[in-house]
């Protein structure tokens, strides 16, 4: 079984981003859940959601304590949350930021991957300069920096859940797909 944590803020999407990805993974086959936790609900306020995928029906029914991978919506949130905590050893975090991975020495332990989400965002026109939304274009780095899911099916649950905004959604993923940056453990070790 797969585990995936995001953490994001109101308004960013991370809800709808463990969703997306969980139609993506069940168009290929895998038994999904995928389910927010929250506590104020309100724009700007940290939002924690979950999702988890494998080849076999899911019995499970907690909240995920020990994620395989983490996704950062908003970096500001790694000063403020212990974004990394339960994340099994040599485990993937994605952060939405401009800084390469070298920059998060912190985390050595982990395969760091960056993507400039936010900036991606705003060149499709995806929420306003000061509140991207960011959620489909994590997505397609994501699918680059993990492997676990092909771009072509992100890009299919896209059309099927942002039906309004498909197009300029999927531009975004793509984007994002082409520019993250991965340094994977055993690159930190060195």
């Amino acid at each position: 079984m797969i585990e995936v944590r995001f953490h994001g803020r109101g308004g960013q999407g991370a809800v709808v981003a463990s969703e997306i990805l969980a139609a993506a993974l069940f168009k290929e086959g895998q038994f999904v859940q995928a389910f927010p936790a929250f506590g104020v609900e309100r724009r700007g306020a940290p939002v924690t959601a979950f999702l988890r995928s494998d080849t076999r029906p899911i019995r499970r029914r907690c909240q995920i304590y020990t994620p395989d991978m983490v996704v950062v919506l908003d970096p500001t949130l790694i000063a403020a949350v212990d974004v990394t905590a339960g994340l099994k050893p040599h485990g993937l975090v994605l952060v939405n930021t401009e800084r390469p991975p070298e920059d998060f020495s912190q985390w050595h332990d982990f395969t760091v991957a960056t993507v400039p989400a936010s900036a991606i965002a705003v060149e499709h026109r995806l929420g306003t300069r000061t509140n991207p939304i960011v959620n489909t274009a994590i997505l397609g780095a994501f699918a680059r920096a993990t492997g676990l899911v092909r771009l072509e099916s992100i890009l299919e649950a896209i059309a099927e859940k942002i039906p309004a905004q498909a197009e300029r959604n999927q531009a975004a993923a793509q984007a994002a797909y082409e520019r993250v940056v991965v340094r994977s453990v055993a690159m930190a070790v060195q």
